[in-house]
């Protein structure tokens, strides 16, 4: 799915959105909550909600401006539920984020998200899932981001991330504000194993700063990357920025390949993304 411009740009069309009626923690419980773009409704309570089966996806120049505020992604998974298969995407080239969860508990591996605008991947609104082999270059903010709720931290349903096999590479730096991974609005929990990040010089987690829910979160040890390997000035980098407190427990290095191919791309992502 691409642009039907000759000459394409980032925020050429929209990007791919899908609703499901798994839950969310906007709402109370088994509510229904409408999508910050395209007015969709979505949530519930079908935690195996099926919808349908994605694979082998290319999304392209995504992230035209929805409103004022509001740019779309290339992939929007609003209350997705875990009856629903994604393996194989790429986000390229995307002006906002380019995958992104909100709530929901679909699973989701193979994901590359290249040259996004804003957010490599993006998780919030109590996603609740497993992410496995994901590869994430060159984001223009954070790598990867992981939230709660942006105006209840400790909101319920809560995120609970489980991530394996992940590369998150800055090739060149980029703006470098939010690091390869940034933690806000709550956090959530998340469980990040074989993890490995590339280039990231000046920070490699960020926590919002204040957010007591995210940093109870990192004092309680249930936000946790064992383990991590930090490569091409990474190791250098401050290991948690606004975190004021001992990293052990939190951050355990040791070497490992991330999604496959440390910093390069991985075999499974061969022949079908475009790297260029």
């Amino acid at each position: 799915m691409t642009s039907g411009k000759e000459d394409s740009h980032a925020g050429d069309w929209g990007g791919l959105v899908i609703a499901g009626k798994a839950p969310t923690n906007i709402t109370t419980e088994g509510g229904t909550a409408t999508s910050e773009v395209a007015d969709i409704s979505y949530g519930g309570s079908v935690a195996d909600d099926n919808s349908g089966v994605i694979k082998y996806l290319r999304l392209e120049y995504t992230g035209a401006r929805y409103t004022d505020t509001k740019e779309f992604n290339g992939l929007s998974l609003f209350g997705v539920g875990s009856g629903t298969k994604i393996d194989y995407v790429q986000s390229y080239k995307g002006s906002d984020d380019g995958i992104e969860f909100f709530g929901g508990t679909v699973s989701a591996s193979h994901l590359v998200s290249t040259d996004s605008g804003d957010d490599g991947i993006d998780f919030a609104d109590g996603w609740k899932g497993t992410g496995e082999y994901w590869y994430v270059k060159n984001a223009e903010w954070a790598g990867i981001e992981g939230s709660n709720n942006g105006d209840r931290g400790g909101a319920e349903p809560m995120t609970d991330a489980k991530l394996n096999y992940i590369s998150v590479v800055a090739d060149p730096l980029p703006k470098d504000e939010e690091g390869a991974f940034y933690i806000k609005e709550g956090g959530g929990k998340w469980t990040a194993t074989n993890i490995f990040v590339s280039g990231y010089t000046k920070k490699v987690l960020k926590v919002k700063k204040d957010d007591t829910y995210s940093i109870t979160h990192l004092n309680a040890k249930e936000i946790t990357f064992n383990p991590i390997q930090l490569a091409d000035g990474s190791e250098n980098a401050k290991k948690i920025d606004k975190y004021d407190s001992t990293t052990a427990g939190i951050i355990t290095e040791g070497n490992n390949t991330g999604a496959g191919n440390g910093k390069e791309l991985p075999e499974w992502a061969k022949g079908w993304t475009h790297t260029h």
